[in-house]
């Protein structure tokens, strides 16, 4: 698989990388458990394959996320050789607070669970749902503490990691990050992330694009996971991805494979975060990111309607 390199930090990451929000079990957010046993499966399988990235975060499944996958790399004796992990930090879940000694807690609380002594790729997370913005970007902010985490060795490349991109470019603008995580908002469905990409990629920011199936509907399909961006879907809603389904359909190919390569053909995209949450998964996102799609059926996608409205505005915000 191919590797690109992560801006000046002398990492490299593979074009897919594997997120674990999925595996730290969490209902409220996907509709369905994950056990304990099929997570470890499922991160064994990831650590056999050619993928050499995860990403997971504090908050994801209240840490069982971090849990699990700490677990995972203990019974291998170690992270394996070349492999990335990317974390994140995030607010404190009971109050929303989001200073710099949440952040330091943060970071403490995933090395402990991670069973590392540093993390390779650690971002800022969520600042959209953090009790006050200040906190995070004033003068001894979280992001000043996760610059410093980054000058002491802690982390080797910094980022960020949020939804709305209004919000979002503001801050990407006034730091030095050297990578973003965007979600949702470069797919099939939704481009509301394309103008932030390029001035990302301008100003020389690794970009990871995250959820390229719309948070599942694109890779089972309206009929098996009738949900859009972790929400119940309305007819009108699922309208544009039944159209993607029938011409998906016509050229054989199935939409998951043409909802993966959308984003990994993109050359600003580094590398596209899929979420699995079961071995097969890992499997299928690799047959799928090796599947010949024909030059006609990227012209009909092309010329589908995509919205450039941020596809969470309603969203019904739930971490667990």
């Amino acid at each position: 698989m191919k590797r690109r390199p992560l801006g000046q930090t002398g990492l490299e990451v593979t074009e897919i990388c594997f997120g674990t929000s999925g595996l730290g079990n969490m209902p409220d957010t996907y509709g369905y458990e994950v056990g304990e046993e099929r997570a470890r499966a499922t991160l064994h399988a990831i650590f056999d394959g050619p993928v050499n990235v995860l990403d997971a975060s504090n908050n994801y499944g209240m840490g069982r996320s971090e849990q699990r996958i700490g677990a995972a790399i203990r019974e291998r004796g170690g992270l394996p050789d070349g492999f990335v992990i990317s974390t994140k930090l995030d607010r404190d879940m009971d109050t929303g607070r989001f200073d710099a000694a949440r952040a330091r807690r943060s970071v403490e609380e995933s090395l402990e669970r991670l069973g590392l002594d540093r993390i390779q790729v650690l971002h800022l997370h969520d600042p959209e749902h953090a009790r006050d913005l200040g906190e995070i970007t004033g003068t001894g902010g979280a992001l000043d503490e996760l610059f410093r985490m980054k000058e002491e060795g802690l982390a080797q490349a910094v980022g960020l990691a949020m939804g709305p991109v209004d919000l979002m470019l503001p801050i990407l603008r006034d730091w030095p990050f050297d990578v973003l995580i965007s979600h949702n908002r470069y797919t099939l469905l939704n481009r509301a992330a394309d103008a932030m990409f390029d001035e990302a990629r301008a100003k020389g920011i690794t970009i990871f694009n995250a959820a390229p199936y719309a948070s599942g509907v694109l890779a089972k399909g309206s009929a098996v996971m009738p949900r859009i961006t972790y929400q119940e879907a309305s007819e009108e809603a699922l309208e544009p991805v039944r159209r993607i389904e029938a011409t998906c359909a016509r050229h054989g190919i199935p939409v998951g494979a043409a909802a993966l390569q959308f984003s990994m053909r993109d050359p600003r995209i580094a590398s596209t975060i899929v979420g699995v949450s079961k071995p097969e998964r890992v499997s299928e996102t690799l047959d799928w990111a090796a599947t010949e799609i024909p030059e006609a059926l990227w012209e009909e996608l092309a010329s589908l309607p995509a919205s450039t409205e941020d596809p969470e505005a309603t969203r019904d915000y739930k971490p667990g």
